[in-house]
């Protein structure tokens, strides 16, 4: 066997033998960045304190678990509108409150969370019927079965989703025991500033205010633009009734209880769908009779407005808040379907870079170019999908910037919208 072997950098070696490099074929890592992640603060007097990642099937099937309330609930109604269009919801529940407490006998159990439905759960301990000294501990959520063990010493209980059991020694029967003195957290303007700080760790497509307070929907517009214009973190915030004249955000008209369904539906629209004329899918019964002039006074306002189509309500056009065009911004950013195309590439090539390519490769030409075929591969896929059109590899150019580790990118894209006019000529001959 000869004594040489291994890896190689440069064809510099001195013994005799094999050395063999493995590589991969070049293949562009920028991929189309998964959409449909919606992000709220939602506290109904259950669940996990801070933020919670929950997919729209695990709501669906495991509401109570996460909630304390049925998927059908009247308290779960805001998330169902926002899973209309939503894949995945981020949830926030302020910190605070108090536990649920009761005791029975040498039992004491305490809700597993804070919260006023900590009140509703009760606690039975019955005799078990085929087991000589053993009882059945049951954990009722209202008149709903959610737990039951069987034991002889109360060292064997094992918490549930609903109580933590403590206590030692045998149980003693009873009917039923309510636990009592659950509270919610207040809700404030140090929830909401707390509830930002957890969303700016994450990464979702809409943000959501249900709210009408001036002051907190001023707080969120604030937020949004620092996120989008000095962080570069594209995201869009759906408000009520708040013209912050900004792309990022979705002044939404009609009615306060359509906030949550545009957040969701504006979450899970693709890079190459418009929500212009969708119809309203949720849950709410809502007419929005409206005439043709204040349909026009709200799109130049740039408000989020439905209208009435026989008997469905639908999205008048897809559009956000922003109204002052101007040359270098024109009417074109107040398309949502365009600002998509366009944070999609902002946010996918930025995460390809921070992932693959910042400190890894270097700023040479091949490096640049490499970078540069990672795009043009990237933007062909958008020009498949209908977002943009007539796209070359000409339209972009990777360049070292005015420093050595810098790298600057002129890119060019002509994002496609939706049909909203038609205009048609008829000759008669």
């Amino acid at each position: 066997m000869a004594l040489g072997g291994g890896t190689f950098q440069t064809q510099n070696k001195v013994l005799p033998g094999v050395y063999v490099n493995f590589v991969s074929q070049p293949s562009s890592m920028i991929t189309m960045g998964e959409r449909g992640t919606a992000c709220l603060l939602f506290d109904c007097g259950w669940g996990e304190e801070g933020m919670q990642k929950i997919e729209a099937a695990e709501f669906q099937t495991k509401a109570e678990r996460f909630f304390g309330y049925s998927y059908n609930a009247e308290e779960t109604k805001i998330l169902r509108e926002i899973c209309c269009g939503a894949k995945t919801l981020l949830c926030y529940r302020p910190n605070g409150g108090a536990k649920a407490e009761a005791d029975l006998g040498l039992l004491h159990v305490t809700a597993k969370y804070s919260g006023l439905r900590g009140n509703d759960i009760r606690i039975s301990i019955t005799e078990n019927v085929d087991t000589e000294n053993a009882f059945d501990v049951t954990t009722f959520l209202g008149t709903k079965e959610m737990d039951r063990q069987t034991i002889k010493d109360i060292a064997e209980l094992e918490e549930n989703d609903f109580v933590i059991f403590s206590g030692e020694g045998a149980p003693t029967a009873d009917a039923g025991k309510s636990l009592s003195g659950g509270t919610n957290a207040s809700l404030n303007g140090e929830n909401y500033e707390a509830f930002l700080a957890e969303a700016e760790k994450e990464t979702f497509q809409a943000l959501c205010y249900e709210g009408e307070d001036t002051l907190t929907k001023a707080l969120f517009a604030a937020f949004t633009k620092r996120m989008r214009d000095e962080q570069g973190v594209k995201f869009v915030t759906v408000l009520y009734d708040y013209a912050a004249n900004h792309e990022g955000i979705i002044n939404v008209k009609t009615d306060a209880r359509l906030v949550p369904w545009v957040t969701g539906m504006s979450a899970g629209a693709q890079v190459n769908e418009s929500l212009t004329n969708r119809e309203y899918s949720g849950a709410y019964e809502i007419s929005a009779p409206i005439s043709s002039q204040e349909a026009k006074e709200a799109i130049q306002n740039g408000q989020f407005v439905f209208y009435m189509d026989a008997s469905s309500l639908r999205v008048l056009r897809d559009i956000n808040s922003f109204t002052d065009f101007a040359s270098d911004k024109n009417s074109t950013f107040s398309s949502n379907r365009v600002m998509r195309v366009l944070d999609g590439i902002a946010n996918d090539v930025a995460t390809v870079f921070s992932k693959y390519y910042l400190g890894k490769q270097s700023n040479h030409a091949d490096g640049r170019n490499l970078f540069q075929s990672e795009i043009i591969t990237y933007c062909d896929e958008l020009q498949q999908m209908g977002a943009i059109e007539n796209f070359s590899a000409a339209d972009i150019v990777v360049e070292q910037g005015a420093e050595k580790q810098d790298v600057v990118i002129s890119l060019q894209v002509q994002p496609v919208d939706a049909m909203e006019k038609l205009y048609m000529q008829v000759e008669i001959i």
